[in-house]
């Protein structure tokens, strides 16, 4: 089967499908947008589109539970563009090709857009079913969530009359979240002296490609290889050579674990050949390192093009000096939640060229002081080498409410539903509900979502039988949304 309009639930499936055919890579957003005021045009719901870019669509109550505390239903509307290096693909146009393979559906060779597309085909479903009981309704969808978060930021109190919020953003069916880490992006820019390159030396374009990459909240506690660190450990080793930058590539996006980096160096001429030997020695280093969660790492040294202007050495010294010791991954697990990680860093995005030097970082904590400590000992180091350092962005968590009327809730119908209590579980991705939870600090907020793997990365795959579970779960609970106070 390889129409996904095909799978049960189809009221989901079809409008996920649909979500798939419109681009929305974060800040493209207005396509999207603009279907979904079409689709509440043709229902007959109110809609109402904010001053940032934030949608909200108001669905009355059905016949019976008009006394049922209002619930909003809260997903975001872009998702994150990644893709192969050998995928021809425009995210600003093209549709994602979705596809069934065994028990998942996925993309050929880019981010399927699950993340947060299944969250937005389950509300459109609700918006649309004339058989499914509910109270009042109101579906926030959010823009730029995966980029700034700026849509959840900008929301103005007082627009939304719910007091229940239930996000449809993670990622593990059969759990239940109730709280998650804040975040800081951490930039870095900086200036280097470019040196004339000797007309003999070789050229090489080194290649890292292969890696999982994945999520920076989600899947930084796995250990897999960070692209642009592995290639500035390899640079490290190849200075002894005289092995000099002419350029530097690596990731693209803040929230995604670099799967790829580039590199164009040029060599001595007398070292050609012991470059070769190195090189094949740091692949086999590598190699071994990470067999067990990066099987598929490829590493390249292709000839490259001459190209005129190199990074001085001792400018080259100090960057890679500074880029090998800045933290990445995890730096401190939760004293209070076991098996979850507290702190963490993922450096992002590397650049070099030209005479700039560009480094991106995110930093994420469960605790508010954490994360902003975090982002200060980065600029720190970055502002001893030289650069300008600075933070943006700064979000904040969402501390757990263990008294939420609608946790129990949400407990009661799974139990009910499939014979188990659901795993109540607090996630170091950043969700919005930290930060609509500072605006709406009354709201009593639960997160759900079916099961999907990889995201953030061209291996991004949603598991068909969970979204079947997702589904009976959401309505269970809109059923069971408590009398209003």
């Amino acid at each position: 089967m390889s129409d996904i309009k095909q799978l049960e639930p189809t009221r989901i499936w079809e409008r996920f499908s649909d979500l798939c055919q419109i681009p929305r890579p974060s800040g493209q957003e207005e396509q999207v947008r603009d279907h979904i005021v079409a689709l509440a045009e043709r229902l007959g719901l109110e809609s109402y589109v904010d001053e940032v870019g934030n949608l909200i669509v108001r669905k009355p109550a059905t016949a019976g539970m008009e006394n049922r505390t209002g619930v909003i239903l809260q997903s975001h509307l872009d998702m994150v563009p990644q893709k192969n290096a050998d995928t021809d693909h425009d995210f600003s146009r093209d549709p994602i090709k979705a596809y069934v393979d065994g028990e998942w559906v996925t993309a050929a060779g880019t981010t399927l857009g699950a993340d947060n597309g299944m969250g937005i085909a389950a509300t459109l479903a609700i918006l649309q079913a004339t058989d499914i009981p509910h109270g009042p309704i109101e579906a926030l969808f959010t823009i730029d969530e995966e980029r700034s978060m700026v849509g959840a930021e900008a929301l103005k109190p007082g627009v939304l009359q719910g007091k229940i919020l239930i996000n449809l953003d993670t990622e593990e069916e059969g759990e239940v979240y109730v709280g998650c880490a804040g975040g800081v992006d951490v930039l870095a820019d900086a200036a280097y002296v470019e040196e004339t390159a000797a007309a003999d030396m070789q050229w090489r374009k080194l290649i890292i490609k292969g890696l999982k990459g994945g999520h920076s909240g989600c899947d930084i506690h796995l250990q897999r290889g960070n692209a642009s660190k592995l290639m500035i450990r390899m640079l490290k080793q190849m200075q002894t050579l005289g092995v000099r930058i002419a350029s530097f590539e690596g990731g693209n996006l803040s929230n995604a674990i670099p799967r790829e980096c580039f590199a164009t160096v040029a060599i001595p001429a007398d070292q050609s050949d012991v470059f070769d030997g190195l090189f094949d020695k740091m692949a086999a280093v590598f190699g071994n390192e990470l067999q067990a969660v990066e099987p598929g790492l490829v590493m390249l040294a292709e000839e490259a093009e001459a190209k005129a202007n190199i990074m001085a050495e001792q400018d080259q010294l100090r960057w890679l000096d500074t880029l090998d010791v800045c933290p990445h991954g995890v730096d401190r697990m939760s004293d209070s939640v076991p098996g979850v990680v507290e702190t963490s860093n993922n450096l992002a995005i590397v650049t070099i060229a030209e005479g700039k030097l560009h480094a991106a970082c995110f930093a994420r904590s469960l605790i508010d002081s954490a994360t902003e400590n975090m982002g200060h000992r980065i600029c720190g180091l970055f502002r001893m080498a030289g650069a300008e350092a600075r933070m943006v962005g700064m979000f904040p968590g969402w501390q757990p409410d263990v008294s939420s009327a609608m946790l129990v809730t949400m407990k009661e119908t799974h139990e009910t539903l499939f014979g188990k209590a659901p795993e109540v579980k607090v996630i170091h991705a950043g969700l919005e509900c930290g930060i609509l939870g500072a605006t709406y600090p009354a709201w009593d907020m639960v997160s759900i979502g079916p099961t999907i793997v990889f995201p953030h990365s061209p291996d991004e795959k949603v598991h068909i039988e969970s979204v079947s579970r997702f589904w009976q779960w959401l309505q269970a609970a809109l059923a069971a949304a408590p009398e209003a106070a």
